[in-house]
């Protein structure tokens, strides 16, 4: 714990914006944020977020009056195989943010709010190539993986000590309705009703 408080304080010194304080302030906004990105590919080192999703979660409700759906323009191509997945084309996202544009918007949005993803930290991943050179820093939000919290969860009750983690295992597990088209908003939205799921039977998490 005194090794955290040490790092975010260290972090804050590596600040370069004075106008993103407020990562480091309490949340003015109670729950976390349900996030999910699309890409070019599968390469947190070199591939790149054509489009954000996002939504928050307040006492075990969704609001989807506060969401926020962003598409960027990528400096590379999309791969086929990303195509294939998220079906946005590189023609789809020609007249897409610029990833400063889009992380602002992004930030305003999640405020200091821990962050909820499947995969989360490889969106995080790719997130930070942007924030990090713009800021000084990688972003210091609280992060919740919901593989893990499914998990730390479900571990005991499993006799052969072998859980399946992949998304949709999971939501079959948790009755979590199929929502249809794989987007950026739809998987944060997805993900947002297993967390809610697993909350409701543990009282853990915040």
């Amino acid at each position: 714990m005194w090794f955290n408080a040490l790092y975010r304080s260290w972090q804050k010194k590596q600040l370069t914006e004075a106008d993103y304080h407020f990562l480091f302030e309490p949340p003015q906004r109670a729950g976390v944020v349900s996030l999910d990105c699309e890409t070019t590919g599968l390469d947190a080192n070199k591939d790149e977020i054509i489009s954000i999703g996002a939504v928050r979660i307040v006492d075990n409700q969704i609001l989807t009056s506060e969401r926020l759906e962003l598409k960027l323009k990528p400096n590379k191509r999309i791969e086929a195989e990303a195509i294939k997945v998220h079906q946005l084309r590189n023609c789809d996202v020609e007249d897409g943010l610029e990833p400063i544009e889009a992380m602002k918007q992004l930030l305003a949005f999640i405020g200091s709010s821990p962050i909820l993803g499947y995969y989360l930290e490889f969106d995080m991943a790719l997130i930070n190539r942007v924030v990090q050179p713009w800021l000084g820093i990688k972003l210091p939000n609280q992060q919740l993986e919901l593989s893990a919290i499914y998990y730390d969860q479900k571990i005991g009750l499993i006799p052969q000590k072998r859980l399946d983690l992949r998304l949709s295992s999971i939501c079959t597990a948790l009755n979590v309705p199929n929502l249809g088209a794989h987007d950026a908003y739809t998987d944060a939205l997805t993900v947002a009703i297993a967390y809610i799921k697993l909350k409701q039977s543990d009282k853990g998490h915040p």
